[in-house]
């Protein structure tokens, strides 16, 4: 059965976009940092990189790259560090040298460092000296021959980024101690590189870019190969969706979420870059007092994030004082964005809160919700530009129009497959090149796409399926749930039962009030049997509510 979807996009979001536009991200970065070379690309901790001192500083880091350490095309490179002025430069330092950026968390534990550098080849890291204690520990176990270290206030200016240091080492005691002999710090690096000379390697749309690691919470972390084509089509179907708001070289975007995750990377990284906006990198989004205080100091038009982010902000009273007049777009993406936040989002900001869907393996971006849409409909919008989405079933038939069934997505963005794991990429890319998700949904009437649930995340009872994401939709809209996970927990009788865990704003809700409260909303099989009150949920480091952890969690007990 052939599948004929309808699309409802805006007339003026168009449905294809020029792939031929650039042939790397290369290209697309010498041509952003030309047309805006005076304005300004980033900020952090107060202090400003325009584009001209962006190509300056990603030309000296290339080159030391290409020259001090003899690096050659496809060699790869780990990045480890959280949203400072030194990610731009060492990001587009190390792609415009020909070789490819891996990714690392810097929260990662030593084990999970050591996994990552080794499986992707890294031969040399660039890592944030708060964080070098972790590599000390595995670095003599992998393939890493040089280190490039950085303190968090390198790149500002002098006397402020002495005190920073000093206070981050020594006040705070956020440096923990490490040896590594043989690092040379960044700074060095940089000044080392603007005397040699940069050589321009060529690439073309199939080299790599990013081997850019998934979260690994399914067997091991496993590196999804994207290309620079890849990544130029993501960032471009990007644009064609929200062309329709934003004007070159007036944006200016906030990114709390990492750098180093995909979603952050393409969106506000790459296609902000590509409008020629300004970028607000926040550090420490967890932080919420000192990040709101940074939203106050700027005219900011759009901001991305994920719910978890979304929901602490509309929580806080200094927020909901902020001025929103220049706001004109807020994009979710990562999990799923609850009602609950995106009508108090609403309400507080009188912007849409817009809801994205992708996956690392598609660079990210899959679909989104059109920027006209009326308000919050739990959709996930519509397919972007050149894109395809199948709904099939357990035999791989192609469903019609409401059906549920796993997505299987295809386009120009879809990762090349796993780094070095032909078997793996056999299983979830197929003979036509669509992209198995592993995520449950449907398309209704109108042409939007529900997601209703990760597959391995789906609770059986009975032998009827529950969906967490429904309950934990409804538990989330009483007035006293500040945030809510659902899982599955073992029964004798129904195979499993439905609990909630639940962080409350008042400390008087109780468990018959959160039943009561779902037996209003869901069918009697979906209402949570149990409920446990936390004061916090266990999240990964972008912000996302670990299930598995609190599964793990019930089945140990």
């Amino acid at each position: 059965m052939e599948q004929i979807w309808i699309n409802n996009l805006p007339d003026d979001v168009p449905s294809e976009i020029n792939v031929e536009q650039y042939d790397s991200l290369v290209e697309m970065f010498e041509t952003s940092v030309s047309k805006y070379a005076d304005q300004p690309a980033f900020v952090n901790m107060g202090a400003t990189l325009t584009y001209r001192k962006l190509e300056e500083r990603s030309r000296a880091f290339a080159a030391y790259l290409q020259n001090e350490l003899k690096l050659k095309k496809g060699d790869k490179v780990a990045i480890m560090m959280p949203n400072l002025l030194q990610y731009p430069i060492a990001l587009f330092g190390v792609l415009r040298a020909g070789l490819v950026v891996v990714n690392v968390n810097p929260l990662y534990t030593p084990r999970e460092l050591k996994h990552q550098l080794n499986d992707s080849g890294a031969k040399a890291i660039v890592v944030v000296s708060n964080f070098a204690h972790t590599l000390e520990k595995v670095v003599d176990q992998t393939p890493v021959e040089s280190v490039i270290l950085t303190g968090l206030g390198d790149l500002l200016s002098a006397p402020k980024r002495t005190l920073v240091n000093f206070v981050v080492k020594y006040i705070k005691k956020m440096v923990p101690k490490y040896d590594l002999p043989h690092a040379i710090s960044m700074r060095k690096a940089l000044s080392k590189g603007r005397r040699l000379q940069y050589v321009k390697p060529k690439l073309v749309k199939e080299d790599l870019a990013f081997l850019q690691y998934t979260g690994g919470t399914t067997g091991v972390s496993k590196g999804a190969m994207l290309s620079h084509g890849n990544i130029v089509s993501n960032l471009l179907q990007a644009d064609a969706a929200y062309s329709p708001l934003l004007i070159d070289g007036k944006e200016f975007v906030v990114t709390a979420l990492p750098l180093y995750h995909i979603f952050a990377l393409t969106v506000n990284c790459l296609l902000f870059m590509h409008k020629g906006a300004n970028n607000l990198l926040i550090t420490n989004p967890r932080d919420l007092p000192a990040f709101i205080g940074e939203l106050k100091k700027h005219p900011y038009t759009a901001i991305t994030g994920v719910n978890t982010l979304f929901n602490a902000l509309v929580n806080s009273d200094e927020f909901s004082q902020l001025d929103f007049t220049h706001l004109k777009l807020s994009i979710g993406g990562g999990m799923a964005v609850q009602r609950a936040v995106a009508d108090k989002w609403q309400s507080i900001t009188q912007t849409k809160l817009l809801e994205g869907y992708g996956l690392t393996e598609a660079s990210p971006l899959v679909s989104c919700c059109p920027y006209n849409l009326v308000g919050y409909n739990g959709s996930i919008g519509f397919p972007v530009a050149m894109t395809d989405i199948q709904v099939r079933d357990d035999d791989g038939k192609v469903l019609a129009q409401g059906e549920v069934g796993e997505l299987f997505a295809k386009g120009p963005q879809i990762m090349l497959g796993y780094w070095q794991r032909p078997e793996e990429t056999a299983k979830v890319i197929d003979e036509q090149g669509y992209l198995a998700t592993g995520d449950i949904g449907y398309m209704d009437e109108q042409g939007y796409f529900f997601i209703v649930d990760r597959k391995k995340d789906m609770i059986l009872v009975s032998g009827f399926n529950v969906f967490p994401n429904e309950v934990e939709d409804v538990v989330a809209m009483h007035a006293s749930v500040v945030e809510v996970a659902a899982v599955g927990v073992p029964n004798d009788i129904s195979g499993e039962t439905v609990k909630v865990f639940v962080v409350p704003s008042d400390k008087s809700l109780s468990e018959r009030d959160v039943i009561d409260h779902c037996r209003e909303h869901l069918t009697g099989y979906k209402v949570p049997k149990l409920v446990e009150f936390r004061d916090e949920l266990p999240k990964t480091n972008v912000g996302k509510i670990l299930r598995r952890e609190l599964r793990d969690e019930v089945k140990s007990a």
